[in-house]
């Protein structure tokens, strides 16, 4: 885990203030190929992988929804009744629900080796 995450569109926007500003600085100083390098580095190959990999890579804190999910379950909160609340109130879509639901159940699966599909089928058919 990173020291200092940050959101992903953040830590795009800093990168691209780092690439203008090196590039600047090395042609200012007369770097040479020094400037195409750094523009080519930054704008062409980490904005990029930023935007791609988002909140896969070490540098990219979670999004807000994963800390507001996190805030809001405690020991004595179903994860899963926080979930369908958050689907009925229209905050996550379907997608986003179905997901979730799958990665919660992927985990309590492992640790009660049952089957995922089996408690997303019951899951599903209780909605």
């Amino acid at each position: 885990m990173s020291l200092f995450p940050m959101e992903k569109w953040r830590l795009v926007g800093v990168v691209g203030v780092l690439t203008f500003g090196f590039g600047s600085l090395a042609a200012i100083l007369g770097g040479g190929t020094l400037v195409p390098a750094l523009f080519v580095l930054g704008v062409f190959i980490l904005i990029p992988l930023i935007a791609l990999l988002g909140e896969d890579l070490p540098l990219v804190a979670a999004g807000d929804d994963e800390r507001e999910v996190d805030e809001l379950v405690d020991e004595d909160t179903d994860p899963v009744e926080v979930l369908r609340e958050r689907y009925a109130r229209g905050e996550i879509t379907e997608g986003e629900f179905e997901s979730r639901l799958d990665r919660l159940l992927e985990t309590e699966a492992v640790s009660t080796k049952r089957s995922v599909d089996d408690e997303r089928e019951l899951l599903v058919d209780e909605e």
